[in-house]
């Protein structure tokens, strides 16, 4: 039976939230085990996550040494800290730095046979040769070798961009900076099998935005999953596909649409795009953005107001450390972001409150049902958001001890409506109370109605340079 964290560690939280009083925000385990650890003397645990093209990612913590008193909290800390690391970073090898048990126990979790060979395969796949752990002597870790890149913020032109989520997809033409045109569409992606389905729609939208300009300059993408080179690397969106289908037809889909388009065509991440609206509509940096939608989306871009090449999956990061945390249907963890800040977290909460939604809804109808109740005032439907109020400052809490935080932009479906105020007060609050230094340093932004549904497409749009040939 696994330890009870709070009672052991002593955690104390000033907001519970109301749906949800069981919820154990990570920010407070680490809290207090970095605590613990100082109190104990502590050791150093270095993480080095190799990336491509040579890229380097290096982070150091504090831990205590593995003992029959203390193995199960330092292999949990241990285990929980890489699995962030892995989300928000991404590698194939991971030299791990501290005491060799800590290495070899992270070796046998993340490995084909270990609980967590989902991620194992994962990153097997997503860089295309085997995931590795190599337990290290901490000075023995690989220096740093980040590889940020500067994309983005061109408005010249006849754009369009594009948006792709797993129940919407949405599409703005711009021309020299100015929106004259956007759209939303309800899609199905997910369960599709013939990638035909995917190409078929986004080219549709495309389209249509570019049908309300003189002409065609550029296309600008975001999309949820991972794309490299603009070659989709790993989607939720085209889970419906067969293996046998992914490189052949998936892959290369939007090298496809490029070429046959004819105009550059620049498709990243949905959450690092969500990160590039908030730097461009705040003109200040850093800025975690956070779209929250039908999972969560996430993108970083750093002081200098570069994308980081980082993955920002943050949707499988893991936010609850209590025992029998809601489990995440593809990972199979528990805890992850996607149960909390996202279309799923919000409506699970009303129906385990006992909310009850119209017979054959889907979760984006559910959704707004639950919008409709909030602005009609109904108490429970208030205590939602408040719950998932909570869930995000807590997050955030969590998120500042690996991203440099200053300024965080929250949009996505779940935040329309007055629903979105509360929840951005309710974890203003969790930040006052239980974290005063993040309070005084972090800035959490809502953007306009409008911004917080098409905000994602107008800054895909600006991703690609226009190449203007010489007089």
């Amino acid at each position: 039976m696994s330890p009870d964290w709070r009672e052991l560690l002593k955690i104390r939280q000033s907001v519970v939230p109301p749906l949800d009083p069981e919820f154990l925000p990570a920010a407070l385990f680490h809290k207090e085990f970095r605590r613990l650890a100082a109190a104990t003397g502590g050791l150093p645990l270095r993480f080095a996550l190799e990336r491509s093209r040579g890229a380097v990612s290096v982070y150091e913590t504090r831990t205590m040494q593995p003992s029959a008193a203390t193995a199960d909290l330092v292999m949990f800390h241990a285990e929980r800290t890489l699995k962030f690391l892995l989300w928000q970073r991404g590698a194939w090898k991971v030299h791990v730095g501290g005491p060799p048990e800590i290495g070899e126990h992270l070796r046998a979790v993340y490995s084909e046979g270990g609980a967590r060979k989902f991620d194992y395969r994962y990153m097997s796949n997503l860089f295309e040769r085997p995931f590795t752990v190599v337990p290290c002597a901490p000075e023995a870790v690989p220096p740093a070798n980040e590889a940020a890149i500067t994309l983005g913020r061109h408005l010249d032109g006849c754009r369009v961009g594009f948006d792709l989520g797993a129940s919407d997809r949405k599409a703005c033409a711009l021309q020299d900076g100015r929106v004259v045109y956007s759209e939303e569409i309800p899609w199905n992606p997910s369960p599709a099998a013939d990638p035909e389905y995917h190409y078929r729609e986004i080219m549709d939208s495309i389209r249509s935005a570019a049908s309300r300009l003189p002409r065609l300059d550029a296309v600008g993408g975001s999309a949820a999953g991972v794309y490299i080179d603009n070659r989709v690397r790993a989607a939720s969106l085209f889970r419906g596909v067969p293996a046998g289908l992914f490189e052949e037809k998936v892959a290369g889909l939007f090298l496809r649409i490029r070429d046959e388009l004819g105009v550059p065509l620049e498709v990243i991440n949905d959450g690092e795009v969500t990160a590039l609206a908030g730097s461009m509509s705040l003109g200040r940096n850093p800025v975690l953005g956070i779209a929250m939608g039908s999972s969560e989306a996430a993108g970083y871009i750093d002081a200098a107001g570069r994308l980081t090449g980082w993955l920002d999956e943050l949707a499988f990061v893991p936010i609850d450390y209590r025992k029998g945390a809601p489990v995440d249907e593809w990972s199979g963890d528990e805890g992850c972001g996607v149960q909390y800040l996202s279309q799923v977290g919000a409506i699970r909460v009303a129906e385990g409150a006992g909310m009850s939604f119209a017979a054959g809804s889907s979760l984006p109808e559910k959704l707004v049902q639950l919008q409709e109740r909030m602005k009609a005032g109904e108490p429970l439907a208030r205590l939602v958001y408040e719950t998932v109020g909570a869930y995000l400052g807590y997050a955030l809490a969590h998120y500042a001890d690996f991203y440099d935080l200053a300024h965080v932009l929250v949009l996505g479906r779940v935040t329309t409506g007055p629903g979105g105020e509360v929840i951005v007060a309710e974890a203003e609050k969790v930040l006052r109370e239980d974290f005063p230094e993040l309070s005084a340093k972090v800035a959490i932004a809502l953007p306009d109605e409008s911004s917080r549904r098409v905000g994602q497409a107008i800054a895909a749009a600006s991703l690609p340079e226009i190449q203007r040939k010489r007089p």
